[in-house]
């Protein structure tokens, strides 16, 4: 998606100017705010792919920024957090953050993530993901991107429906947090393996209960749901 709308949000104008020339290189389409409120009102009227979103800042903080969009919108959102506030990563992914990037960081590292994030959600419109995956219990629509327990519709995020139809595409197969990494986000991140754990939480909390997602300690998740 190289046309790609992207909001960098960020009190700084040093790392604005410098994140928004290494996006503007790979021929995206970049808006920037200095603060929580005007960033707020920028993804409202400018509609990004993602968004890159500062924890700290004036007006607004970004956990409340989140906190809104993820009332009006589904888009993909890469947090950007200090490195010694481990609480602030938490909170923002689940707040509904799909990924996050400390600082100091790579811009490099930051423009391959967007690639990334922004490659999978264009892959997964794509003809090839048109298979329903049906289980007694559990349907996935790649499709449709819906998912229904006992036929009741359970609404997920981006992140999350493609958390739950990689595990049940390898249903009774162990994935470690590593593969589910590399398979969902694109990339691997050692260290920061939490992320997938959040994640995992939420999906389990949506659909009700974790029957579906087994932890198997010390090496990742398994999916386990009878085929129909």
């Amino acid at each position: 998606m190289p046309d790609a709308k992207i909001l960098v949000v960020d009190d700084e104008q040093s790392i604005l100017d410098l994140v928004t020339a290494y996006l503007r290189r790979e021929g995206y389409e970049v808006h920037t705010a200095l603060d929580g409120p005007g960033g707020l009102r920028a993804a409202r009227a400018f509609k990004p792919d993602l968004v890159i979103l500062d924890i700290m800042l004036p007006g607004m903080d970004g956990i409340e920024v989140l906190t809104y969009l993820r009332r009006e919108s589904d888009v993909y959102v890469i947090m950007l957090t200090a490195k010694s506030e481990e609480t602030d990563k938490i909170i923002g992914l689940s707040v509904g953050a799909d990924d996050y990037l400390t600082k100091p960081f790579s811009p490099r590292e930051l423009v391959a993530r967007v690639k990334a994030a922004l490659r999978r959600l264009h892959d997964g419109t794509g003809p090839a993901d048109t298979r329903t995956l049906t289980f007694r219990h559990l349907r996935v629509d790649p499709g449709s991107r819906q998912v229904w327990v006992d036929g009741e519709p359970i609404e997920l995020t981006s992140t999350e429906f493609d958390l739950l139809k990689t595990l049940a595409e390898h249903g009774g197969m162990v994935l470690s947090r590593e593969q589910l990494l590399q398979q969902v986000w694109g990339y691997d991140f050692y260290g920061e393996e939490r992320v997938v754990d959040v994640h995992i939480g939420h999906i389990r909390q949506k659909l009700g209960h974790d029957r579906f997602i087994v932890t198997v300690r010390g090496v990742g998740y398994r999916f386990e749901d009878e085929e129909a």
